[in-house]
């Protein structure tokens, strides 16, 4: 058995040519499911990232909010799934802020705010 540097080579560039595939793969569909940014600056990112790709790439990465409003909303959606596979309930809920109120702990207005949103992420 002899060793071959061809056939590593050839390993190493197939596995950075597969890379550089997933990451335009990656950044074309992150550009198509964000909902913040709209027609023209979507066909935009994709023209730089079809002409310049690894340099179109790199600086959508960059240029990409770390969090989005819509990352948000999809974290909050998560994290209600897992509350109600909890056995979370809202009336529950209300009722521990009712009981608060009464106590004095809280006042009518946080109530009031709390009860709002617990009813909003049901």
């Amino acid at each position: 058995m002899t060793f071959n540097g061809g056939f590593i080579w050839s390993m190493i560039m197939i596995f950075f040519f597969m890379m550089y595939i997933w990451m335009f793969v990656a950044v074309f569909g992150d550009i198509f499911r964000r909902n913040d940014i709209h027609g023209g600056a979507k066909a935009g990112w994709i023209i730089l990232i079809f002409v310049v790709p690894l340099l179109g790439i790199l600086i959508y990465i960059i240029a990409r909010p770390k969090m989005t409003e819509q990352d948000k909303q999809i974290m909050t959606q998560a994290q209600e799934a897992q509350r109600r596979m909890q056995g979370y309930s809202a009336a529950d809920e209300i009722a521990k802020l009712q009981a608060l109120k009464d106590s004095g702990a809280i006042t009518a207005e946080e109530f009031e705010a709390q009860k709002k949103a617990a009813l909003t992420t049901v």
